[in-house]
């Protein structure tokens, strides 16, 4: 048997919301003493109270300051109660286990890493476009739909989602969604889930790769900025692992200055001769791009991809928790409806279709992302020192990218209606002129001047805001206005605006390399089905030859999408939001199915409520996309009525001649297609489990698993204690066979 964890549960500090620790046998038992009863207690009436204001608050505009703290109160509660349910009675990590990370080390994939290094990259990694732009959007639908979805969706889905996958993933030696699947599910079950996490991981990266390239493009200050995370990085690998090992507080405080500096120093390049070396334009930027993409993805990650996620993470929080700081001492109010008359009517501007599903669409990284799970059963399992870390790093990680999402929706709301639809409506409705679009805006309802528009404009030096679409802009602008309000007034706006532009690249960057590492592992796990030395982590030729296949293949959509507007990934762009959360139901399938097998089929609606919900989502979504009759929606309407136009030799917005209808006609044609094909592997994953969960129940044995044997740890980390108590009595298996070693019950 392991030995006895420790006495005392510490919650994990870099991801730490209470603050309570434990100290006796009975208080661990219970879970509370006094003192942390009045501390919850209190943490829940002003959580309550926040939720009682921004719920019922009609006719009224309220202050951005009660979905902060509404959204807080709802974080810690989660984090200290739920996330610590699932820990203890469903997964039950075993801090006398050996992880992949300790077991397999190599230098290169496997390295067992310091928890806030860790955390960082984690969080860096999941933290995509999604929490930023989609709420943005969302925000079309009123700011109520959009928060509750973003808080009840992360605590009960989103979060635990990752949290789990990165259990399983790591109980069996850090293996990809797609070959847990594999393995699990059977030959065609799994072998469909390959091939959807692949085509969906492919369009991820490239549509995240695209966002990074609009947003740097002729930017000099955001080019520099960025472009010098890279050797910051190298530097902090570097002094970490050779000159001053086991430092983390000290790199990270040397890191940071330099960050700043290079933020500052971009400012500078600007406004000097060198910015002319700096301005790139997005063909340059995507062969930079792949090329950075390749090196992230074979370098070992202790020398660039966990560093630079780490260093991001500072810029990224930083600036989150400045901008809630800036909420607080502010206090603005919303402008925005609590239900704007587009959730029900499904025609609203910025994005077609009504609240459900779309809204669960629009908001995906926020509240639940498959994507996520790729990185939960990618890099992270890989590196993780001891199994109690899970619940810091993957529901911790998510709560946190859940609350940049709740910011960027507050973002979005404190700006007059008027300029959010000016700026986030299609140009072909408001065309070119302040005066065509002021005039756009009053048809839906709204009001705004032509002189608001050209103040607004000329407030953050930009020569127009009108159809600044896809969030980023408008997110970017409510930063400036709340920053400026506390930093500097009306002069510094322009500064913040920009200063946002640049963050928004570095917070989807990280991503992309991410990504692409895991897309490595995801593709040599699958070819290693075939031919067994590709799929070794140590081969240095399976290395080169999946990461150079996977950037090529994102690679092409992107430079194809950077050089034509209908070409490339702005031909898939219309599949992100659904391919996302298709994503996600196929790793709560597999989160699902291999707790039953382990023998938790009592807690496998931990799982299983949040799969119901999300196939429900998705399904629903999908079937209108394929089969809806208005051409906003439905991709085959779409394709009608732009083949009917073509015969007529018309030419439709966004089309400019007939070149290009031909174009569009194809594009909703492939979309559709694809739609229709997506749908159609997930049900066979679903299928293919259901029949495996059916066996698992109905058999007397416990089926058989890929969960790799218990071997004893060997290495102690330095100021952590255990996060949860080693399962040394209750068991600490979640789908072990029968090879497993101590600690493994039924």
């Amino acid at each position: 048997m392991p030995p006895p964890a420790p006495p005392a549960e510490s919650i994990a500090r870099a991801g730490r919301t209470t603050g309570a620790t434990l100290t006796d046998t009975g208080a661990r038992r219970a879970g509370l003493t006094p003192k942390s009863i009045v501390i919850w207690t209190c943490v829940a009436l002003v959580g309550g109270v926040s939720w009682g204001m921004v719920a019922l608050s009609r006719g009224e505009e309220i202050s951005a300051i009660w979905l902060v703290t509404a959204a807080l109160g709802s974080y810690a509660i989660a984090y200290r109660f739920y996330s610590r349910f699932i820990s203890r009675r469903v997964l039950k990590p075993d801090d006398s286990r050996a992880t992949p990370a300790e077991r397999l080390d190599d230098g290169v994939d496997f390295q067992p890493t310091d928890r806030r290094v860790l955390f960082g990259h984690h969080f860096a990694a999941i933290a995509g476009a999604g929490p930023l732009v989609g709420p943005v959007m969302a925000a079309q639908m009123g700011y109520l739909p959009g928060t509750i979805w973003i808080v009840v969706g992360v605590i009960f889905a989103g979060a635990v989602q990752d949290m789990v996958v990165l259990f399983l993933s790591m109980r069996r030696d850090g293996k990809s969604l797609g070959q847990m699947a594999r393995d699990e599910l059977g030959r065609i079950g799994g072998v469909a889930a390959l091939i959807a996490v692949l085509a969906i991981m492919v369009i991820l990266l490239a549509v995240l790769a695209l966002v990074v390239v609009n947003a740097l493009a002729e930017s000099p200050w955001g080019t520099f900025s960025v472009a010098m995370t890279i050797p910051i990085a190298l530097f902090m690998g570097l002094y970490l692992r050779f000159l001053r090992p086991g430092r983390v507080l000290e790199t990270s405080v040397i890191g940071v200055a330099l960050l700043l500096l290079a933020i500052v120093g971009g400012g500078w390049v600007e406004n000097s001769s060198l910015a002319e070396t700096f301005t790139w334009s997005p063909e340059t930027l995507v062969f930079c791009l792949i090329g950075y993409g390749f090196v992230a993805s074979v370098l070992p990650v202790w020398l660039l991809l966990a560093p630079r996620d780490y260093l991001s993470t500072f810029m990224k929080v930083g600036t989150i928790v400045l901008l809630a700081a800036g909420v607080i001492i502010t206090a603005p109010t919303l402008k925005n409806e609590p239900v704007t008359s587009f959730a029900s009517s499904g025609d609203g501007p910025v994005f077609s279709g009504a609240l459900f599903p779309f809204l669960f669409i629009t908001i995906a990284c926020g509240a639940l992302s498959g994507f996520h799970a790729l990185v939960s059963s990618g890099t992270t399992p890989k590196l993780i020192q001891k199994e109690s870390q899970v619940r810091m790093i993957g529901y911790g990680a998510m709560l946190m990218e859940s609350f940049v999402a709740v910011m960027a929706l507050i973002a979005a709301s404190v700006l007059d209606p008027g300029l959010y639809y000016a700026m986030n409506s299609p140009a072909g409705m408001l065309g070119s002129t302040v005066e065509s679009a002021s005039e756009a805006v009053a048809n839906l309802g709204f009001t705004i001047t032509p002189e608001d528009l050209a103040a607004a404009a000329k407030s953050v030096e930009e020569e127009s805001l009108i159809a600044r679409t896809g969030g980023a802009p408008t997110l970017a602008f409510g930063m400036a206005e709340i920053f400026s309000g506390v930093f500097g007034g009306a002069g510094m706006k322009a500064f913040w605006y920009h200063f946002a532009i640049m963050f928004e690249a570095l917070f989807i960057l990280t991503t992309v390399d991410a990504g692409t590492r895991v897309g490595r592992f995801m593709l040599q796990d699958m070819l290693g089905n075939v031919w067994k030395p590709i799929g070794r982590v140590t081969w240095k030729p399976g290395i080169w030859i999946t990461s150079g296949i996977i950037v090529g293949l994102w690679g092409y959509f992107l430079y194809t999408g950077a050089t034509d507007p209908l070409g490339g990934i702005n031909q898939l762009f219309p599949l992100f939001g659904i391919a996302n959360q298709l994503l996600a139901a196929l790793a709560l399938t597999v989160a699902t199915t291999l707790l039953i097998k382990a023998g938790r089929l009592r807690w496998a609606w931990v799982t299983g409520v949040p799969l119901a919900f999300d196939v429900a989502v998705t399904f629903y979504a999908g079937w209108q996309k394929i089969f809806h009759s208005d051409p906003k929606i439905g991709f085959f309407a779409q394709r009608r009525q732009y083949a009917d136009a073509l015969d007529e030799e018309k030419v439709l917005a966004p089309a400019t001649s007939l070149d290009d209808m031909r174009t569009v006609v194809l594009n909703s044609t492939v979309d559709g297609v694809l739609m229709a094909i997506f749908l159609i592997l997930v049900t066979l994953v679903i299928g293919h489990a259901a029949v495996v969960c059916v066996k698992a129940v109905r058999s007397p044995e416990p089926l058989p698993t890929t969960e790799v044997p218990y071997v004893k740890s060997t290495i102690t980390v330095p100021d952590s204690r255990s996060a949860e108590p080693a399962a040394a009595t209750s068991g600490a298996s979640s789908g072990a066979n029968s090879t497993s070693g101590p600690g493994d019950s039924r």
